[in-house]
């Protein structure tokens, strides 16, 4: 019965009266899907569509494992609609029925994209040979709609690469890292446990992202043992993370270090607990 139903839903869309379907999906000969973005920071495997536009799935650095989908139209969307997505059996799999997805949101001038559940639910109904396909009306053209698939032609093999892709993503993004504060043992100029493994963190990263073109270092100090002293200390201690990523392949011009000594105390000298605060080195990155 469900088969039935689903037939009798892409009978209408196909012959409402006085309108016409204008499809877009590559054929078996030039389905091709490909890992475009292949990092520990970002998996894309995009599906090009002819005379269309471009298919992406992407997930990102993150500490949860993320997903999404985006159509890269060539011609973005000219008013707010809505697409149904379903899932379509293929014509070398005539008589199996397929069934609605989502709606997704057309919002005028805007690539349109689906959130994680449906982009999962995506990709496993290609790995099944089934065909997501888009349906929506022409921003044109009352008459006419839209049909847009994806092929799961040359799929397989390309999923599997991406699947491997987010395995091996970082798990932890930008903004995890974006501000730091190391801190030192007491009575030590050696990081603590959580700043070691930190600062690892940071120079991972690094290697990873070559667009982040600075990375601000900044060392403080308490407000015991002199002021020369401290700001001699702070400095020596900035250097001493720079050299740090240095030695770890970073350029040397992406790394600013600076002693600041005692000053801009963010907690009070009177205990050791503060101190402890206060003898810090904060490293500080943006993005372009």
């Amino acid at each position: 019965m469900y088969k039935i139903l689903s037939i009798l839903t892409l009978s209408l869309i196909a012959t409402t009266a006085n309108a016409s379907i204008r499809q877009y999906q590559a054929d078996l000969d030039n389905s091709k899907w490909q890992l475009t973005n292949n990092s520990r920071l970002e998996c894309t495997l995009a599906h090009q569509i002819p005379n269309y536009g471009l298919a992406k799935f992407y997930s990102r650095a993150d500490r949860n494992i993320n997903m999404e989908f985006e159509l890269d139209m060539l011609r973005l969307p000219d008013n707010y609609s809505l697409a149904e997505v379903r899932s379509v059996a293929p014509k070398w799999k005539p008589g199996q029925g397929g069934y609605t997805i989502a709606n997704m949101k057309l919002h005028k001038q805007f690539s349109p994209d689906l959130p994680k559940k449906v982009a999962w639910t995506m990709l496993n109904e290609l790995e099944q040979g089934m065909s997501p396909t888009f349906y929506y009306n022409d921003w044109y053209s009352d008459n006419d709609k839209i049909s847009v698939g994806l092929s799961s032609a040359s799929f397989k093999k390309a999923y599997q690469n991406f699947v491997g892709c987010v395995g091996n993503l970082l798990n932890y993004n930008f903004d995890d890292i974006a501000y730091t504060v190391l801190n030192y043992q007491f009575n030590s100029d050696e990081l603590t446990k959580a700043s070691r493994k930190r600062i690892a963190m940071i120079t991972e990263y690094l290697s990873l992202d070559s667009e982040l073109e600075l990375v601000l270092v900044d060392a403080f100090t308490d407000s015991y043992g002199g002021r020369s002293l401290n700001q001699t200390i702070s400095e020596k201690r900035a250097e001493k993370i720079k050299e740090y990523f240095i030695a770890s392949g970073i350029d040397p011009e992406r790394i600013a270090a600076k002693g600041y000594g005692e000053k801009r105390h963010i907690a009070s000298n009177n205990t050791v607990l503060g101190r402890a605060k206060n003898r810090r080195v904060v490293v500080r990155m943006e993005q372009p």
